[in-house]
């Protein structure tokens, strides 16, 4: 249609149209004024309205659905405004329905709805309002001119709208159809559209549609500043990788490698030089391809290449080789450490197993003893012996599982466990690896790190250890790890259960001399630069220094007072004497200051309520006194020096016994309701615990009632029922060594401890005598000084009368 028919159409409208046009209602689309528009028709309603149209004077009233969702919209689902439009071309497409060419005439207001079946059909009236203004100003004219302006840069960043709008906006002369012009090609929504197309003041819909085209025109440039920069991006990272690939060419031609190629050439040539497992090769050659792709300076490359690091240093095939002269390795062993004779034989063993059968597994040992008597220098010595490397990690106050298992890659400053830092330390996948302090492993939020420890202890499991950082399986079924610990009981079970325990316990007098004389005074003569032959310590003095200035199970504060010496010695030499120094016992308070340690059997006489017990400690054996008195009162039993539970257990059951035998000790029936009973074990600071003191607590309640003296050079052990049997106790040989140290050569011990006396030295036997017992009453007969006497039934004698008679003083009562 030409523009003289659309300007008769609308001029032959009239502007009201009460007899009804056909009504088409539209979805996702306004139809503006002078719009030109083709519309897909499907409903049943809207096919008969376009016919009718067609058929008629061509003429259609378009309005937008309010929602549009709804598939048959009614009066109240459309706008109320909308465009008459002109019906240029009909369509019928093959699949259904028809393609409807039309182009805007004037807005319309719908008035009412006088049809409904076939087809819509509204009445209307022009909504065109005061229209176009009869003069432009020069403020309008200027606004014209920014929205033609505005609308050409927008379509020069990309924006996509016809091309021919912009040469049709250039020839518009009047505000309202420019701003119909534009408005019906900027695709805006259905709301903002409406809203420009019910403005019917054309000034007030040209400044409307002007702030709608500067916020599209900001949309579009940011749009393309983003698409520019990622382009440049793109380009940037192409050029880069097309010039470094030149640059490969040509280096290659020239016989030249840059600083990159070598180094990736070099971790090649690593890892085909490891003898790495099939697995780890692939997972090593994967992130080796990724590198290559991967800028040097970024900073996953430099995570992937520690990671790549690590896996090409650590020793996937490289072992040292056993010695395994069984006579050779125990000759080393006796050269290192004196005694010892159980681990030693241990450590033998295990080297003829491997003589016999190469492909044994590893056995995991762990030393329990006290401070200092060698437990670290004896891993160093099987190492030596065993012709491996040594590796030595410190597990005490251990807290957080990835010091095991190590952190993930994905973590900044990641690393792996100590594990694996230990074997790429240690160089050799089969070293003697040792954990020291297990059993000061602790627990918190970060994990239970002896719960990782399993699968390292574990020869079923350990075969393929994955460490976290690096993610694939690492063989330690070759290590010989050895544990040591203090005390076994912190251990956890199922780590223990892992584990072969070996027992180290003190060392005796005669030891400590040896081990003093042979290897830690020549340490420290070389240590203080003392040449062989300016020291000499005598035999009693160095018994003396053992026995008054240190008390200990193991050989520490022993080498610190030789190392005193040294230093005092070494001041000496320094200031130019040229004499030998011969260290006698009178000089050793010159030398160490005045003793620390006198023999407790030295400060006491035979004395009624007073006992000697054992106990074992973390350090050795201890020597502990038990201290017992009567007193009138109302049969109280009073305990005192920092006992445990246990310990207070013992002495009641020890005051219960005393109690049913009463009538046999020759007491009265009444007389523990009228005396109070103290207990005191001296030392009241040191907490004391156990079930082994109960015979010795016993002993001192009955030398307390009855005034026999206990004999001073006897101590005893062992736990005590309430029907007067001992029982057995641990720690023998370590309570036995320190009686020996305190000058004791007599113990009572129970009965069922006999066979423990084997762990003891064939001197210390010698030297000492021991009585086994199985009930108190036996004990009675080797702890006093006199022959106890017992009354009552037991002996067939009756006590008769309020108090002992003089004859018998030796069961006399004492009364505080």
């Amino acid at each position: 249609m030409t523009k003289r028919g659309v300007r008769e159409s609308r001029e032959s409208f009239g502007g009201s149209s009460p007899g009804g046009v056909p009504f088409l209602a539209v979805r996702d689309v306004v139809v503006f004024p002078y719009m030109v528009l083709a519309i897909l028709v499907g409903r049943r309603r809207s096919l008969a309205a376009v016919r009718k149209a067609s058929e008629d004077n061509n003429l259609l009233m378009v309005a937008a659905q309010r929602d549009e969702k709804v598939e048959d919209p009614c009066e109240d689902d459309v706008y109320r405004v909308g465009t008459l439009v002109q019906v240029l071309r009909v369509m019928e497409l093959p699949e259904g329905g028809v393609r409807v060419l039309v182009q805007g005439l004037l807005r319309a207001r719908i008035t009412g709805f006088v049809q409904k079946d076939p087809y819509f059909a509204v009445s209307i009236e022009s909504a065109e309002g005061k229209g176009e203004p009869a003069k432009v100003t020069m403020r309008t004219l200027a606004q014209m001119r920014h929205i033609r302006d505005q609308l050409e840069r927008t379509i020069s960043l990309g924006r996509m709208i016809a091309p021919d709008v912009l040469a049709l906006a250039d020839k518009i002369e009047r505000p309202g159809k420019l701003a119909d012009v534009v408005a019906g090609n900027l695709g805006l929504s259905v709301q903002e559209a409406q809203s420009i197309l019910e403005t019917t003041d054309a000034k007030l819909r040209l400044k409307a549609v002007g702030e709608v085209l500067n916020r599209e025109f900001e949309l579009v440039a940011m749009q393309h500043k983003i698409q520019a920069e990622a382009k440049e991006e793109m380009s940037k990272t192409q050029r880069e990788y097309f010039l470094r690939e030149q640059l490969k060419a040509i280096q290659k031609e020239l016989g030249e490698v840059d600083d990159k190629t070598e180094e990736l050439n070099e971790l090649r040539g690593r890892m085909t030089a490891q003898g790495m497992p099939a697995c780890v090769e692939e997972e090593a050659s994967k992130q080796l391809q990724r590198l290559e792709k991967m800028h040097p300076e970024s900073a996953e490359a430099t995570m992937v290449r520690t990671y790549l690091e690590w896996l090409t240093e650590l020793p996937w095939s490289v072992a040292t080789e056993d010695q395994l002269d069984v006579r050779k390795a125990a000759r080393i062993l006796d050269e290192d450490h004196y005694d010892l004779e159980k681990v030693k034989e241990r450590i033998l063993e295990y080297l003829s197993v491997r003589k016999l059968k190469k492909d044994s597994k590893g056995p995991i040992l762990c030393f329990v003893g006290p401070p200092g008597v060698g437990k670290t220098s004896l891993g160093r010595s099987i190492a030596r012996a065993m012709g491996r490397k040594f590796v030595r990690v410190s597990l005490g106050g251990m807290r957080d599982e990835a010091e095991i298992r190590g952190h993930r890659r994905t973590y900044v400053g990641a690393l792996p466990g100590r594990i694996i830092q230990g074997m790429k330390q240690a160089g050799s996948s089969n070293p003697v690896f040792m954990m020291d302090e297990v059993d000061k492993i602790g627990v918190d939020f970060r994990g239970d790190p002896s719960a990782a420890l399993l699968e390292v202890l574990d020869p079923d499991q350990n075969f393929s250890f994955r460490d976290h950082y690096l993610g694939v399986p690492f063989d330690l079924s070759k290590v010989m790890f050895i544990m040591t610990a203090n005390l076994v009981e912190p251990i956890p079970a199922t780590l223990r259960d892992r584990m072969e325990i070996i027992r180290l316990s003190g060392y005796t007098e005669e030891e400590k001399m040896a081990i003093a004389a042979e290897y830690l005074l020549p340490r420290q003569t070389v240590e203080h630069g003392i040449s062989r032959g300016r020291l000499c310590i005598t035999p009693e003095a160095l018994q003396r220094i053992i026995s008054r200035y240190t008390r200990e199970a193991g050989l520490r504060n022993l080498e610190r007072e030789l190392a005193k010496i040294c230093r005092k010695v070494a001041k000496r030499i320094a200031d130019g004497q040229k004499r030998t120094f011969r260290i006698t016992p009178g000089q050793l308070t010159h030398y160490l200051g005045v003793e620390r340690f006198i023999p407790e059997s030295e400060q006491e006489m035979d004395e009624a309520g007073v006992t000697t017990g054992l106990a074992w400690t973390e350090t050795g054996g201890e020597v502990v006194f038990v201290e017992a008195t009567v007193m009138r009162g109302k049969g109280a039993l009073m305990l005192t020096g920092h006992l445990g539970d246990v310990m207070k257990e013992s002495a009641q059951a020890a005051l219960s016994y005393t109690r049913s035998r009463g009538k046999a000790l020759g007491l009265q029936p009444n007389y523990f309701g009228r005396h109070d009973v103290h207990i005191h074990v001296p030392a009241g600071a040191v907490p004391k615990d156990g079930p082994s003191s109960g015979l010795a607590m016993a002993m001192a309640l009955i030398s307390a009632i009855t005034g026999l003296k206990v004999r001073r050079d006897v101590a005893m052990a062992g736990e005590i029922t309430l029907r007067g049997r001992v029982l057995p106790v641990d720690g023998i040989k370590e309570k036995v060594l320190a009686a020996k140290r305190a000058g004791i050569r007599c113990v009572v011990l129970p009965k069922n401890n006999e066979q423990s006396l084997e762990e003891l030295p064939k001197n210390v036997r010698r030297q000492m005598v021991f009585h086994f017992v199985s009930d108190i009453d036996q004990a009675l007969e080797q702890v006093f000084v006199s022959k106890f006497p017992l009354a009552g039934e037991d002996r067939g004698v009756a006590v008769q009368g309020s108090e002992p008679a003089p004859a018998q003083a030796a069961v006399s009562l004492r009364e505080g």
